[in-house]
């Protein structure tokens, strides 16, 4: 049994434009409706277990009250494709953001609605995971948060220091996931989370019951009466597991 990383859940107070914001920055279209934009390459489909990791924008409300610590970082392949993509982005609607980050190579903007994310500069080991190069996690104790994920989904530890770790699918495919040592977590928090599904064949009660065994707990944030369940990992990052097609 294992599960797989669907999408990174991302906040928004209009899902819909936000949605054509990410759409337009990773070279995918996006699709509306009820609240939900999907953003994926053309012909996605969710229920293929070879497909890549997507985004979903949720409205809600008030995202600055949704406190979430996990953001996306995009690949480049050339210095040349960074000052283009990072041009690009900024014609789109992102602005530069500083959160800390001194004198760095990759460039930190904000979406359209405040979310953080970095555009990398080339570094091969992104050369082959598509536009989003990692999801990255601010945590505590990476190398936990590695085990924890690791038999989650199943994905091979590529690193695990005391600073970071860095995990991705056993296949090879898609972005990595990273979790980053962060003091102060509270200061440093993004409005986006996991989304992860049940392998085809696989039961979501069963594959809740083995996270709680791993390590996580039952988290309530105003879901209500829905198909998916949600709970916290060991350092109470909240993520969904949806239910299988």
């Amino acid at each position: 049994m294992a599960l797989r990383l669907v999408q990174a859940n991302v906040k928004a107070r209009d899902d819909a434009a936000l949605g054509r914001f990410w759409a337009q920055a990773l070279g995918w279209v996006s699709r509306s409706g009820s609240g939900a934009t999907s953003v994926a390459p053309a012909g996605f489909d969710w229920t293929d277990p070879d497909a890549p990791v997507c985004v979903d924008v949720i409205a809600v409300p008030d995202p600055e009250s949704v406190r979430h610590r996990a953001h996306l970082e995009l690949a480049t392949t050339s210095a040349a494709h960074h000052t283009e993509l990072v041009a690009r982005l900024r014609e789109l609607g992102a602005t530069p953001a500083g959160v800390g980050q001194g004198d760095v190579p990759w460039t930190v903007l904000a979406d359209p609605e405040g979310n953080v994310f970095c555009v990398l500069e080339p570094r091969e080991i992104y050369r082959d995971t598509g536009p989003i190069a990692a999801v990255v996690v601010d945590c505590a104790d990476p190398r936990a948060m590695a085990r924890f994920w690791g038999e989650a989904m199943d994905w091979t530890v590529h690193e695990a220091t005391d600073d970071r770790a860095l995990l991705r699918s056993a296949k090879g495919a898609g972005p990595y996931l990273e979790f980053l040592r962060t003091p102060h977590l509270t200061d440093l928090r993004h409005r986006a989370h996991l989304d992860v599904v049940p392998c085809r064949g696989d039961d979501q009660a069963a594959e809740v019951a083995r996270l709680q065994a791993l390590g996580a707990t039952p988290a309530d944030v105003g879901q209500g009466d829905v198909s998916w369940v949600v709970l916290a990992d060991p350092e109470g990052n909240e993520f969904c597991v949806l239910a299988p097609a």
